[in-house]
């Protein structure tokens, strides 16, 4: 009796129907890595050649879409994965009826990717389709099918991942694994790593260690480098230049990256880096302590320092570090920490000279990292004391009830958002509960949807409990309701607040954190004059600005300077003397640099700046006079007599005068007959007192 052995070949022509040609078909087409791409062309023919494929299936060429955007991305996750993303996109919209891939680690190496993409094609009526066959993801043995070839593709992924990491650690343990040389040094043809063979190369690197040494900082180093003009070596790693030798600026990240690496003391180190997530990607952190890293060989390399001298350095890194992160501290200044840079920024460093008096404020950010000039500049005596007068005027109770009715409303908008988040966390409570039937009533012997229900409950357990930690935070961070005790405490503490704030006994630190208290921050706009202007955010989202004035240093840096320039030089072209100029520019309420008023030094340097000499000229040698007249300082002279007792006789009105103008200022001429005709009438008054009558006064 023979037996006729029968061949079962699966339905293909059942499971495609006129329904699913009448939509795309979509051909995937990925290399994991470019270099995969450019050396293994058979792989990629073959996954082009699945368009024929679909064409043998049924459908027209002109129904058939290859997506080929990522060749060169890995399938371990959708991200940058633009092609993958456009597919799932396109079959959740139901333009498809086939997906196509050479097999399924083409389409995900990730069962989370691959599950997603199951049940969109499962929902949209989509075929699945590789080297082997066509598959129906909702009947029950394609989808068993699929699923066990993307758990296997996934572990294929980890297992080639573990052993290439295994076989890297291994070789790493034996200071044989190859990695990226730094700054300094090159790889030799025969694999070992040398010392860079250009002397220049050699000499910058031990530059930065010799000033690191002396100045004992990273700004100090920094700023000797570019003072000098050192440019730091950096060979090409990548393209048709790879291996020439390039310079660059120095940079604070560099030096701080050649202050810390241990080749420079000649270790061989693997795993200084440990890699983490941030902001979805992956980032990788290097650590300073040698037990953390995981392959460390002493005196491997050619050496610039010795490992003594490497850890000294490190202790002095360490020791430079700020152990203060914008807190209140015991200096004078109100604005530390929350003063910003209206140009750049940045936070605004605060800076003490004079033993701490001589409070400033500095943007330093592209000082510190590249060594620039710095951005902008003001006094603490211009800035705080105003700040200060708007803090008090907002504290003032007019300003306290304004506060609390819009504490009223703050209150109100946090009931509001407090009956948001119980919704939401009853309606996260709901997915959780609706999951774990969902998860129950399911059959034992269907894994595979089981651990997917599995994995939603735990999702929708993590959600929820991310909302209650939330909710509890907000709530803890939430303050309590005004009562009308606190009320009137508020108002009664309010009119004390500006003896409050300028008591001796209040702290500096305890004013800063009243301003913290209401500002959020002050933005500094200054164009270098005596004008500025300043932004106040304060707590709560109102925003003010504020046009203040200061001192400056130089009469130039004055935004009327140029009207005063023109009217200096008019005044000094009428022959007016600094004496006479400073007392005009006073009475026409003109102002220096300082904010104080003109004086005959200021005018004089300033005529000597504009290339001016200033006149010489007395007012006594350009009046006009008539015959016989003379000044004060004159008829004293002739007659011998002290000027005082010129004056007195001017005062008692027995010398008549003539008031005259000269040079802006005004003089006494005398005529010598009247003078001499008083000296000679008192000379006889001495011998005959009781006969002597004196003159009559002038007017």
């Amino acid at each position: 009796m023979s037996l006729n052995l029968i061949t079962i070949t699966p339905p293909v022509q059942n499971k495609v129907t006129g329904q699913h040609r009448d939509r795309l078909a979509i051909v995937y087409v990925r290399q994991s890595t470019l270099q995969q791409h450019e050396r293994c062309q058979e792989s990629t023919q073959l996954q082009y050649g699945l368009a024929e494929h679909a064409c043998r299936l049924g459908w027209p060429r002109s129904k058939v879409l290859v997506i080929d955007e990522d060749l060169g991305c890995s399938g371990a996750s959708t991200e940058g994965r633009h092609g993958f993303q456009r597919l799932v996109a396109e079959v959740g919209l139901g333009h498809v009826g086939l997906v196509l891939g050479f097999e399924v680690s083409r389409l995900a190496r990730s069962c989370r990717d691959w599950y997603q993409l199951l049940e969109i094609c499962a929902l949209a009526g989509t075929l699945i389709a590789d080297s082997d066959g066509v598959y129906d993801p909702t009947t029950y043995n394609d989808r068993l099918l699929l699923g066990l070839k993307g758990t296997m593709s996934e572990a294929e992924l980890h297992i080639m991942r573990a052993r290439l990491d295994e076989g890297r650690r291994h070789k790493a343990a034996r200071g044989e694994l190859g990695l990226h040389v730094a700054r300094g040094y090159m790889r030799h043809p025969s694999g070992e790593v040398i010392l860079d063979p250009d002397e220049r190369a050699r000499a910058a690197i031990e530059c930065v260690f010799d000033v690191f040494e002396r100045r004992r900082s990273v700004h100090g180093t920094l700023n000797y480098l570019v003072t000098h003009g050192v440019k730091l070596p950096d060979r090409m790693r990548y393209g048709p230049a790879k291996g020439e030798l390039g310079w660059t600026l120095p940079e604070r990240s560099a030096i701080i990256g050649i202050l810390t690496n241990p080749i420079y003391a000649g270790a061989y180190v693997y795993g200084r880096r440990s890699p983490h997530r941030s902001g979805g990607r992956p980032r990788s952190t290097p650590s300073r302590a040698t037990t953390d890293w995981q392959v460390f060989i002493k005196d491997r390399l050619p050496a610039y320092i010795s490992w003594e001298r490497f850890e000294e350095i490190q202790k002095q890194l360490r020791a430079n570090q700020s152990k203060h992160g914008g807190t209140p501290r015991g200096g004078p200044s109100l604005l530390a920490g929350i003063l910003i840079c209206g140009r750049c920024g940045y936070r605004m460093a605060t800076c003490y000279r004079n033993n701490g008096r001589g409070l400033r404020y500095q943007c330093m950010r592209g000082h510190i990292s590249y060594a620039r000039s710095p951005c902008q500049a003001i006094m603490g005596s211009a800035i705080d004391p105003a700040v200060g007068a708007l803090l008090l005027e907002v504290m003032k109770p007019s300003a306290i009830e304004v506060s609390l009715a819009v504490a009223e409303d703050i209150e109100l908008e946090r009931k509001r958002e407090r009956r948001q988040r119980s919704l939401n966390l009853e309606q996260a409570a709901y997915e959780v509960e609706r999951l774990e039937r969902q998860y129950n009533a399911v059959e034992p012997e269907n894994r595979l949807v089981a651990r997917t229900l599995e994995a939603r409950w735990e999702a929708a357990l993590a959600e929820h409990e991310r909302l209650k930690v939330e909710n509890a935070r907000i709530e803890e961070r939430t303050p309590p309701t005004i009562t009308e005790k606190e009320r009137a405490a508020i108002r009664r503490l309010a009119n004390d607040i500006p003896a409050i704030w300028a008591a001796q006994t209040t702290t500096a630190a305890e004013r800063k954190e009243i301003a913290r208290l209401l500002l959020d921050q002050v933005t500094l706009f200054s164009d270098g004059s005596e004008k500025f202007e300043i932004e106040c955010r304060w707590v709560g989202g109102d925003i003010s600005r504020h046009k203040l004035e200061k001192s400056v240093r130089w009469t130039s840096q004055l935004t009327n300077y140029d009207a005063l320039r023109t009217r200096i030089i008019e005044l000094a072209e009428a022959g007016l003397r600094p004496p006479a100029i400073a007392r005009q520019l006073n009475a026409e309420e003109w102002r220096s640099a300082h904010g104080t008023p003109f004086n005959a030094s200021k005018v004089w340097s300033l005529l000597l700046r504009l290339g001016r000499k200033p006149t010489n000229a007395a007012p006594s040698t350009v009046v006009v006079r008539d015959p016989g007249e003379m000044t004060v300082a004159e008829i004293a002279s002739a007659l011998d007599q002290p000027v005082s007792t010129i004056y007195y006789w001017i005062y008692k009105g027995w010398l008549p005068i003539r008031r005259v103008t000269a040079l802006n200022r005004e003089l006494y001429l005398i005529h010598l007959s009247d003078a001499q005709k008083l000296v000679t009438e008192r000379q006889i008054a001495a011998k005959q007192p009781q006969k002597w009558l004196p003159p009559t006064p002038v007017d």
